[in-house]
């Protein structure tokens, strides 16, 4: 790797070019502060990087960024294949910000088929793929991975509830009674039986719906012949379920692995719609809203996408784009090598296929323009708060918080951000909220609004132009009181108070800087946005308030028997698997437990059940 010697000095690109090769690989602009601005690739460098620096003229969106180039990094690659690799890698780990960039903070949702047991589980999977057994997917999302599972349990009375459920098990629970499971924890059937139902579904969830067909098919003749017509009635019966979903969901034309992208850009935003397709049939779709800082075409946006979205997913053997991606040749080179098989990618398509494109068009046509409606209505909503606060300029950053508790127990603060483009959910924070009179909001909503100050203050992030505080006069001379004394000075502080027989659209605004009162009235689009961001934070402080509660009283309703220590509670709970399992045990179930006796086990039963 090659550095810009000296940051101190205006960086010379002309000069730093002369030092550049003509070989492949990735180029790295930091500003002054070492923020990346831009990754790319490049198949010559030094004719890549020079174009920044040696044309005469530069569109004003590329002008600005090289105008705050404070140094150069290169990495240099064997070929432009593995430097596209990198680039990707780079901008999803760095996120710069003149690069198109995919926003995808979750991992995609598998089914998980548990191994090296004689009565395996089929259960929603999410996240690094290190357990034993196999994985079905990625679905694009956790509703059809649920849908998927729902069908297992119809179809295969293959069992779903965990290894510390079922180990435990005494008598057959509510899954077999209503069909949806064959009682394995019980012996009610048996593991070769079982073992068939969990291979049936296996191959139903790789396609091979119709093999399955077959294989039951030829189990009805002999159930029949050997005069089992119960049995040949069940598998009937089953066979011409499998028969209607397969037409249901067999799509015409899919017949390989293929995933289907269409990309649109309006109005400074851009979606692409992937529909997803495995053994021919359909596993749904999904859209992304990849940021876009500058203007771009759609072969950019599909190119980059493409390249950063199969960073870590399994990549089909056929890509259908709507538009041909800016170096397609390049792109197939590096799905290839990191795939270990071939990929195609298709952007001139006929019959079935150019059906799929026409489908994926209207889904991003239509996620784009509710996107846009959405962002319109937000950003209409902030310049009327600006409009009813009577501000210089349309605020960009408010904050609210809110306390949750019951009688004083679990008291949790939350803090929520909004900003033009909605609630930016990456930056909500809880606060347990400690060492405080329980039921005094006031003390709690100080030490919540101290904590978050003073880490922002601290540089942990930017200060909100308008701070609500859920509350009226009281909460918001709290609110002044803890900013005056972190010499905090340029947020405006609005209290919300409830209206007349608190009814939602008759609030009152208090405003920190001068105590003037304000009435909005319902149809006021600055009162919706703060009703908005209030309730959010009342959501997201309820939520942290429960989570809190119950973690308490799970570990204090064992706390209060007599003979049960750390140990023991801790062996108790991961043996029946929660607080739910323990309070369900009978008294030779808990006595099973290493260290209970059954004693003590009596006594335990006894606490739950009276």
């Amino acid at each position: 790797m090659r550095e810009a010697a000296d940051i101190a000095t205006q960086f010379d690109g002309r000069e730093f070019v002369r030092t550049l090769t003509t070989s492949p690989g990735v180029y790295r602009m930091f500003d002054a502060a070492g923020a990346p601005l831009y990754v790319g690739k490049a198949g010559s460098l030094k004719k890549r990087v020079g174009s920044y620096f040696l044309k005469p003229r530069m569109e004003p969106r590329i002008a600005a960024m090289v105008a705050q180039i404070a140094r150069i990094d290169v990495t240099l690659t064997r070929t432009e294949a593995e430097a596209l690799l990198l680039e990707a890698q780079l901008i999803k780990s760095t996120k710069p910000r003149y690069n198109i960039l995919l926003r995808d903070d979750k991992s995609f949702p598998y089914i998980f088929l548990s191994a090296d047991e004689d009565y395996p589980r089929m259960a929603f999977h999410r996240g690094a793929r290190s357990g034993k057994g196999e994985y079905f997917g990625p679905y694009p999302s956790a509703y059809a991975v649920r849908e998927s599972l729902n069908l297992m349990q119809k179809l295969f009375l293959v069992r779903q509830c965990e290894d510390s459920y079922f180990r435990n098990r005494s008598r057959p629970c509510l899954q077999y009674q209503i069909k949806r499971c064959s009682a394995p924890c019980v012996g009610l059937v048996t593991p070769p039986e079982y073992q068939d139902s969990v291979r049936h579904a296996a191959m139903f969830l790789q396609g091979r719906s119709s093999a399955v067909i077959d294989e039951l098919g030829g189990g009805m003749e002999r159930a029949s012949a050997a005069l089992e017509f119960e049995r040949a009635a069940r598998l009937r019966d089953q066979i011409a379920t499998l028969k209607r979903l397969h037409a249901q969901s067999y799509v015409q034309g899919a017949s390989a692995d293929l995933d289907v992208l269409a990309c649109c850009i309006e109005g400074g935003l851009a979606c692409v719609s992937v529909l997803y397709f495995r053994n021919g049939v359909s596993l749904g779709s999904r859209d992304f809203f990849p940021r876009l800082p500058t203007e771009a075409t759609t072969g950019t946006v599909l190119a980059s996408f493409v390249a950063q979205y199969y960073l870590d997913k399994p990549v089909p053997r056929e890509l259908i784009l709507s538009d041909v991606p800016d170096d397609a040749a390049v792109l197939v080179d590096m799905l290839t090598a990191q795939s270990g098989h071939g990929v195609e990618i298709k952007t001139s398509v006929r019959a079935d296929r150019a059906r799929f494109i026409d489908l994926a068009r209207k889904n991003a046509t239509a996620a784009l323009t509710a996107r846009l409606a959405s962002n319109q209505t937000m950003r209409e909503r902030f310049e009327a708060l600006r409009d009813l606060l009577d501000l210089g300029e349309t605020p960009r950053r408010l904050e609210c918080f809110d306390i949750s508790h019951t009688m004083g127990e679990a008291t949790v603060a939350s803090c929520v951000v909004y900003g033009p483009e909605g609630a930016e959910k990456s930056l909500y924070r809880r606060f347990n909220i400690t060492g405080n009179e329980p039921g005094d909001d006031y003390a709690a909503m100080r030490q919540a609004l101290e904590r978050r100050y003073r880490r922002l203050q601290a540089g942990a992030g930017a200060l909100p132009d308008i701070l609500l505080i859920d509350g009226g006069k009281g909460q918001v001379a709290e609110a002044l009181e803890v900013l005056a004394d972190l010499a905090i000075s340029g947020v405006l502080v609005i209290g919300v108070a409830k209206g007349a027989e608190r009814r939602a659209g008759h609030e009152t605004l208090i405003r920190g800087d001068n105590g003037k009162t304000l009435w909005p009235g319902p149809e006021s689009l600055a009162l919706h946005l703060i009703q908005s961001v209030r309730d959010e934070a009342h959501r997201f402080a309820i939520t942290g308030h429960r989570q809190r509660r119950e973690k308490a009283r799970e570990k204090s309703r064992l706390e209060e028997i007599a003979g049960i220590g750390a140990r023991r509670r801790t062996a108790l709970l991961k043996h029946f698997g929660g607080m739910i399992g323990v309070a369900a045990a009978g008294i030779e179930e808990l006595a099973g437990v290493k260290g209970v006796s059954r004693e003590l086990a009596a006594k335990i039963y006894a606490a739950f059940h009276g």
